[in-house]
């Protein structure tokens, strides 16, 4: 994996703004998988460690490593609250720093869309998960329109702003996903949608949680800032919030999960 995660959120930023939910798909997610506690645990392109923590809590594993390609990433993942029974090492998931079948299971969270080859990044987490071990993914649907960011990247534009797109978005499609699987090789394989509500009390809120992840916080970092608040006054103008001036809609993930 390249630092193309990493640019498309600054880790304190995101974690203060759309983090949350971020952190609710997770939740679903981990429960889903439905993986016994005391379980090894590979959490792979695991950025500023969100979905690590989320591991730690909901899992109760008996070991973490998080690897990421961005030593920023890595920093910050090291530095957060509750992470403590974590180890965190920058690696590129296509070519993992770990031996094979050294752990139960090996997840993904949110980030195989900017791995540069996503099926060659699965077959990796295979090697590294022992004989009856899960691989498993989630990640939200841009084709489908489950991008908690959708309607800000619509908004922006239609004010004449570009998206810079993760690599491999079509990645996150369900039958995508299950075909990377089975080409991997991986056996009883299953896939969900996760589902979350998102909501903003104004549009103030809406701008600076959206603006501070995925491809609109790479887009507007190429303006100055007196550009970037004429972008949201022009915004505010155009978009339609409740009558009390909020704004709510839902967002969906892909999932997939199989056996070694």
């Amino acid at each position: 994996m390249t630092t193309a995660a990493q640019e498309f959120s600054d880790g304190a930023a995101y974690e203060r703004q759309m983090g949350r939910w971020s952190r609710k798909i997770g939740v679903q997610f981990l429960d889903w998988c439905g993986v016994a506690p005391g379980q090894k645990w590979l959490d792979v392109g695991c950025g500023n460690g969100a979905f690590t923590q989320e591991i730690i809590a909901g899992a109760r594993p008996s070991q973490v490593l998080g690897v990421d390609p961005s030593p920023g990433q890595i920093e910050f993942a090291r530095s957060r609250f509750g992470v403590s029974a974590a180890t965190f090492e920058v690696g590129d998931a296509m070519k993992l720093p770990v031996a094979d079948g050294n752990f139960d299971v090996a997840a993904m969270a949110l980030a195989i869309s900017f791995v540069p080859n996503p099926a060659e990044a699965v077959v990796e987490m295979k090697r590294t998960v022992r004989k009856g071990g899960m691989v498993a993914t989630y990640m939200w649907d841009f084709a489908g329109g489950g991008l908690p960011l959708k309607p800000f990247v619509e908004m922006l534009k239609a004010l004449g702003v570009e998206m810079k797109m993760p690599p491999h978005p079509e990645a996150a499609g369900r039958d995508a996903l299950q075909t990377i699987w089975r080409a991997a090789g991986l056996s009883e394989i299953e896939t969900t949608v996760l589902h979350t509500d998102i909501a903003f009390r104004d549009f103030d809120d809406f701008w600076d949680s959206c603006s501070a992840s995925g491809p609109p916080f790479v887009s507007l970092a190429a303006f100055t800032a007196v550009q970037r608040a004429e972008l949201k006054e022009r915004g505010r103008a155009i978009f339609r919030t409740a009558t009390d001036g909020s704004i709510a809609y839902k967002s969906f993930a892909n999932a997939v999960k199989g056996l070694v």
